[in-house]
């Protein structure tokens, strides 16, 4: 992070209340920024609430999709650089709502691009896209030309997001780059049904954790402290060299790992010797996906500051502290 870009910079996050937006303002906060927050819900345990950091931000509440709000907040509070990341991110809820993730994913999408491009002032949008915007391909890992092409709900709402992000640099030359990391994991993820928290929650009292897959799905698991690094990164980079436009990133520590790889190995870091419980339930998900991260060394500089052991065990240790363990 360069020491002084921040300072003063006036800077819209949406998704704060989220795992990568409560670490990506921590971020902010720390080198100066002046931070605005677009919240629809309160969420008491977030770590955007439960450590204060909501009383050093700006609060704008409504929903991503109020196009209306977002140009008065962007315009009244002369906003100089946005990070997109509200999106209803969870898998499972996705097949079971469809609509409601396309309307968070693609509308809200839409919504805050169009107010981007009627506010003059915004310099940078970084959107956060996914791993799963690609979809299901025989060749791996994925770069990024690798064409989008989502199959399932909320596989298919990251495809269009990121595509509109695309048309909107390419048709109006609006400065927003894109974001594609794995999954990310960190202390302070809620979503109990998530593998990571949930293994280590189940694992602290003394519970089977469970797998929702046959456990032989291989992901990309991704630090959100490396996340949020990668895209102020991005945004920096953005400001000094605009033909970045357009341009999406993946994010990656470039290593792949089934769930149950996963799930023993945080037992074990746990001292725990509990067996996992094995579902074989899941439905409508890639069942092997990582990342190459080649284009983000070469043309951002950018790499991991943490691989997996490390970071499971910083993770290990905010659940420890904040459930009381």
């Amino acid at each position: 992070m360069k020491s002084d870009f921040w300072r003063d910079r006036s800077t819209l996050v949406t998704g704060a209340t989220g795992l990568v937006g409560g670490w990506l303002v921590r971020r902010l906060l720390d080198a100066g920024a002046d931070v605005v927050c677009l919240i629809r819900d309160g969420v008491p345990r977030s770590e955007l609430i439960r450590s204060r950091m909501i009383d050093r931000v700006t609060r704008v509440e409504g929903d991503v999709r109020d196009q209306a709000l977002l140009e008065r907040a962007l315009g009244e509070y002369e906003i100089d650089t946005v990070f997109h990341l509200a999106a209803q991110t969870i898998v499972g809820i996705a097949n079971r709502n469809p609509v409601s993730t396309f309307e968070s994913n693609i509308q809200g999408t839409w919504s805050l691009l169009e107010a981007c491009r009627r506010s003059p002032r915004v310099r940078q949008i970084i959107l956060a896209s996914s791993d799963k915007a690609y979809g299901s391909h025989p060749n791996l890992p994925y770069d990024e030309e690798a064409p989008l092409k989502g199959e399932h709900p909320y596989d298919v709402s990251k495809s269009c997001a990121d595509l509109i992000a695309r048309s909107y640099a390419v048709s109006y030359g609006l400065p927003v780059a894109t974001t594609r990391c794995g999954n990310f994991y960190g202390g302070g993820d809620l979503n109990w049904n998530r593998i990571i928290p949930g293994t280590i929650r189940s694992a602290l009292r003394g519970e089977r954790p469970v797998v929702r897959s046959d456990g032989s799905f291989v992901r990309d698991y991704f630090y959100v402290e490396d996340g949020a690094n990668a895209y102020l990164t991005l945004a920096e980079s953005l400001a000094v060299r605009p033909e970045l436009a357009g341009e999406a990133f993946n994010f990656s520590n470039e290593s792949q790992v089934t769930v149950l790889e996963l799930v023993r190995k945080i037992l074990t870091m746990l001292g725990s010797d509990l067996q996992p419980e094995v579902r074989n339930e899941a439905s409508n998900e890639i069942v092997h996906q990582y990342l190459s991260a080649a284009k983000a060394r070469r043309l951002l500089g950018w790499g991991p500051q943490f691989n997996l052991d490390t970071g499971l065990g910083r993770t290990i240790g905010w659940y420890r502290e904040h459930l009381g363990a």
